[in-house]
């Protein structure tokens, strides 16, 4: 008879991720610029990179990770955002990380603000959560689109706004994160997807969870997943070209909420096959 499979702390997984792993080196092509972020919901962002690894914005400075898995199109991620805006209407803030997309080259931008749980919602039973009309995971997204104030860009003829995405639907890849990391995706529907952990920390576990694809360019998608069981935001790059992602996994590092895990991740990516069903 196997073991049973036991699912790990974000903090747990970090570890396990970490030695050799195929993450990108940062990149330092946005230092000493600003730039203004125009989302379509009305809200502007400033973002000033006052360094490799520190961006300034309406809200303070903080350490950030910049990455690009393609010329001309950065991810920018840190922990932090609007934080103690409070969306459950119980007056407690919720750990905020904050990841953008940034194509400077045709002037798109996409962000990404995460919200972990409190203990008392992650400790909120299935059952419950579904008796309450709520969704499975207690792990919140906002996703924002718009466009980089570009000096004449009013007046040029503006491409299309990053957007979800049916692309990856249908699709079984492999993502080989280091030498002992390897995990599957099957892309189920606009809403879900299927993982299991093939070889590493997480061996033999597997699960189905909610899930967000955008297009940002071709063959260039953000894949945003939110864990049920264990509080967990995944907010990643996956460039089927260059058949590379980068991105990172934001969640707690323990169980006992005391302290958050922000780690970087990157994969070798291989399309195994795509299903088609018939009409």
């Amino acid at each position: 008879m196997t073991s049973q499979p036991v699912f790990i702390q974000v903090g747990a997984l970090a570890d396990g991720f970490a030695p050799d792993s195929h993450i990108l080196s940062p990149v330092d092509d946005l230092s000493g610029r600003t730039l203004r972020l125009d989302f379509t919901d009305g809200l502007a962002v400033t973002l000033t990179f006052v360094s490799a690894d520190v961006v300034r914005t309406e809200h303070g400075e903080f350490e950030c990770r910049v990455t690009s898995v393609r010329d001309g199109i950065y991810f920018v991620d840190y922990i932090g955002g609007d934080a103690g805006v409070d969306k459950h209407g119980d007056g407690g803030a919720r750990p905020v990380s904050t990841s953008y997309v940034l194509d400077v080259t045709q002037g798109l931008c996409t962000s990404v603000t995460g919200t972990l749980p409190n203990e008392s919602e992650a400790r909120t039973d299935a059952f419950t959560r579904v008796e309450r009309g709520m969704e499975l995971t207690s792990v919140q997204a906002t996703f924002r689109h718009g466009r980089i104030a570009q000096q004449g860009s009013a007046a040029a003829a503006q491409p299309t706004l990053h957007q979800p995405t049916r692309e990856l639907i249908g699709m079984r890849n492999l993502y080989t994160y280091s030498a002992t990391e390897r995990y599957e995706h099957v892309y189920l529907n606009e809403n879900f997807y299927a993982w299991q952990c093939l070889s590493g920390v997480e061996a033999g576990l597997a699960d189905v969870d909610r899930c967000h694809y955008i297009a940002i360019a071709d063959d260039l998608f953000l894949f945003v997943w939110r864990e049920k069981i264990i509080p967990t935001l995944g907010v990643v790059m996956i460039d089927l070209a260059r058949n590379k992602t980068d991105g990172k996994i934001f969640g707690y590092q323990g169980s006992q909420f005391g302290a958050l895990s922000n780690f970087p991740v990157g994969a070798l990516a291989q399309v195994l096959n795509v299903t088609q069903y018939p009409q």
